[in-house]
């Protein structure tokens, strides 16, 4: 019995230390795609979907910054052409 409590014990405390790990690397690369957007809310919403395309496409580890670098610098292009910036009203009402 003894064995079996030791047992059990190492796989739990294995298998939380793995959960640990997995959440922590997610939510380092979520908060490099973040860092990326700055303040700009459909920016983050972009590069939030940019990570997981990533993911997706098996993208490693090592090159994720520049990845997500490459997808930041092209978040222009992605843009909807037709999208234009609203202009303040003029002078006289019109």
């Amino acid at each position: 019995m003894d064995y079996f409590i030791i047992v059990a014990t190492t796989v739990a405390g294995l298998y939380f230390h793995g959960w640990l790990y997995m959440r922590i690397k997610r939510w380092m690369d979520r908060d490099l795609a973040l860092s990326l957007a700055g303040q700009d809310e459909q920016k983050k919403t972009y590069m939030l979907q940019q990570l997981a395309r990533s993911r997706e496409q098996g993208i490693k580890r090592r090159d994720l910054p520049h990845w997500l670098q490459a997808a930041a610098t092209g978040y222009a292009d992605a843009k909807a052409p037709d999208v234009r910036e609203s202009s303040p009203p003029l002078a006289d009402g019109n």
